[in-house]
């Protein structure tokens, strides 16, 4: 049932929501603001988290905002109210990325899976089964993309095998770029007061064959050192693009990104983000399905399968990211 009013438990469980996303090394780039007259949540990018190496342009961290962006909506709606949404909507406050109005009653309710599953999604990555999944399931992730203006492909077995091997030249250059492998060892660390970064146990063992890429993060300065297991031999891979690349285009990416992961969690499927490769320009540009006549613009890379779940990453308390001078709301 629609709530009457926003009050300060339902305030800080639409930020929940939110900041339960995905966000490139856990760097969690968002700050949330209400504005009690209108009843808007303005979400800023906190540009003290982003990763000046690993993504110049910013480019991730719009698509962390917009899979946080996703969240909030789907709580909004399941809170009973519509969330009208707007993107970049002031050009003078470039950090102000989105605003999420609540509106009057939800013209259609938000399917309570989704908000379920916003709950219990995180990254897995660890092998995954052989377990083939279902055409129909592939069907629905590809739909749910649709839904945000994105494309999702999934890739042939010989596709698969370039992309992979386009993906581990990114890893390689990652681990030689000095700047940009201290830039990830530090967001690697055990859990504190902060609750940003990603804990050691979360990382992963890497492809005992070599065949997957996972990354490291930098952590390790001896590869030989890290653990290893065999990986899947034949992994599901997708990769999620959009017709344009513009700063719009990016959260949107993001929105559909969130959709495809939430709807991959309620089917008890696991993902992990296969990155590298877009954060290299010259490699990204090779990452689009071929054939094709589209000059699509790759996005995001997603392995799915089935498999553990893996231990999640730590997640800032609401009140830690709504901005300081936040008008309070009564509760």
């Amino acid at each position: 049932m629609r709530s009457a009013t926003l009050d300060g438990p339902t305030l800080e469980t639409l930020v929940s929501a939110a900041v339960a996303a995905p966000s490139i090394h856990n760097t969690q780039p968002w700050r949330f603001r209400l504005d009690p007259d209108t009843l808007t949540l303005e979400i800023r990018a906190a540009a003290d988290r982003g990763l000046r190496h690993i993504d110049p342009t910013g480019r991730a961290l719009h698509l962390s905002v917009g899979c946080a962006l996703l969240n909030l909506r789907v709580a909004v709606a399941h809170f009973g109210w519509e969330p009208v949404t707007r993107l970049l909507p002031r050009p003078d406050e470039p950090d102000l990325l989105a605003t999420v109005r609540l509106g009057g009653p939800a013209r259609t309710s938000s399917p309570p899976r989704l908000y379920d599953a916003l709950w219990r999604r995180h990254s897995s990555r660890f092998p995954f089964s052989q377990r083939p999944l279902p055409t129909a399931v592939l069907t629905e992730l590809a739909e749910a993309a649709h839904t945000e203006g994105s494309l999702l492909s999934r890739l042939s077995p010989g596709e698969t095998d370039r992309l992979l091997h386009i993906t581990r030249v990114a890893e390689h250059r990652n681990t030689v770029d000095a700047d940009r492998a201290a830039e990830s060892r530090r967001w690697v660390h055990e859990p504190n007061q902060e609750a940003l970064g990603m804990p050691p146990e979360t990382l992963g063992p890497q492809d005992f064959r070599e065949q997957i890429p996972m990354r490291d993060f930098g952590a390790h300065r001896h590869p030989a050192g890290l653990a290893a297991r065999p990986f899947e031999k034949r992994p599901t891979i997708a990769v999620l693009s959009t017709a344009h690349d513009r700063r719009t285009d990016w959260l949107r990416a993001g929105q559909a990104l969130e959709r495809v992961l939430l709807v991959a969690t309620a089917y008890g499927i696991r993902a992990s983000l296969l990155h590298q490769a877009l954060e290299w320009p010259d490699l990204r540009e090779e990452l689009v399905p071929l054939p094709s006549d589209r000059r699509d613009n790759a996005q995001m890379v997603i392995r799915l399968g089935y498999g553990p779940q893996g231990p999640s990453s730590p997640r800032r308390a609401a009140r830690q990211t709504l901005v300081d001078g936040a008008p309070s709301v009564p509760g």
